[in-house]
């Protein structure tokens, strides 16, 4: 504490999302916490250990979380918007996970305490020895609590940071790094398969906000499954920004049905992009085993995304429920809403 501050680490992990899940906290100094929940979410497994650690740790503190959900929070002040708007968010919405948010942010507000995002799963000693007591209080649904550092603790979770416990059901790991997904219409709600003004606008519009993305987190790796329509475009937009792109696929080869000249857009890409990630080995035998396909890949990246962009009209019904997947995976505010338009290039 040679700033006068106690240092404390906090994580949380979730079998599932939702699902039994567990929170931990750890000082430097020493003094750690931990607990289970039998049905919950991460991002509240998240939030329920920095409200045990300000509620158990008196003095400032620096708050040390490798989630942007709660870091943001206070770093960019969102908590002021919430309370001047009654506890609802931009979009007038109520504010999810008021009841653990509303103990926190009075906690915090009268206090000297500090937050620092770190990277999880990046070999920060105290990060992973919270990851460890999470996961372990996940498993074992069983609180935890010492003066001292622990000795006796459980592997550490080997797991993308929003995947279940162990490996990703798929057996792919997603890649290191801050991890954007961007989903959303198709071409028929964009105005078509040719060069228009909608899609050609969204694509610059998608290229502005990566690009400024990509200045916010120097590690960010855009994630797109290369659909046409929304996808498509992110991935291209992704390319001209500089950012890292990784094609994450249902099954092999899903554009040999496309038109020749969205297979050769497909193509360079696929040649462009950093990895391409396939989650299955076989391609479906027809288009009901497709579509589960494509809903598994969707639930992958509800399970591997730090945040989400997804384009959407309001109006069209599969992309809707695309929203409200990723808004219960990521939390509200860390799925941003795109809204298609002529004008906004």
């Amino acid at each position: 504490m040679a700033d006068g501050r106690r240092k404390i680490y906090t994580d949380g992990a979730c079998s599932g999302n939702p699902g039994p899940g567990g929170w931990a906290w750890i000082a430097k100094d020493g003094p750690f916490g931990a607990g289970p929940s039998p049905d919950t979410t991460n991002q509240r497994m998240e939030l329920q250990a920095v409200l045990e650690a300000v509620e158990t740790n008196e003095g400032p503190l620096e708050i040390i979380s490798d989630s942007t959900y709660v870091v943001n929070c206070f770093k960019d002040r969102w908590w002021e918007g919430w309370l001047k708007r009654g506890w609802t968010n931009s979009q007038k919405k109520p504010v999810a996970n008021r009841d653990l948010w509303e103990p926190l942010i009075a906690g915090v507000r009268p206090r000297d305490i500090e937050f620092t995002w770190v990277k999880g799963h990046a070999g920060d000693e105290w990060n992973d020895l919270a990851d460890r007591l999470a996961v372990e209080a996940c498993a074992t649904q069983q609180p935890r609590a010492g003066d001292e550092r622990p000795t006796e603790i459980g592997e550490p979770d080997k797991r993308p940071k929003l995947g279940t416990v162990g490996r990703d059901p798929t057996g792919r790991e997603a890649p290191e790094g801050h991890r954007l997904v961007v989903l959303g219409l198709r071409p028929r709600e964009l105005g078509g398969y040719g060069s228009t003004e909608v899609p050609d606008a969204l694509r610059h519009q998608l290229r502005e906000i990566l690009a400024a993305k990509a200045q916010m987190y120097p590690d960010l790796v855009v994630m797109s499954g290369a659909r046409l329509g929304a996808e498509m475009l992110a991935a291209e937009a992704a390319v001209e920004a500089g950012a890292q792109l990784v094609i994450v696929l249902p099954y092999p080869d899903p554009a040999s049905v496309w038109p020749t000249r969205e297979r050769a857009r497909f193509a360079a890409l696929a040649d462009a992009a950093h990895d391409v990630i396939v989650l299955q080995n076989k391609a479906p035998e027809d288009k009901q085993k497709a579509r589960g396909a494509l809903g598994r890949r969707d639930a992958w990246f509800a399970r591997n995304s730090h945040e989400a962009i997804v384009v959407w009209d309001e109006s069209e019904p599969e992309t809707g429920r695309v929203v409200r997947t990723m808004q219960d995976a990521l939390g509200e505010l860390d799925v941003w809403v795109l809204a298609p338009s002529p004008g906004s290039s």
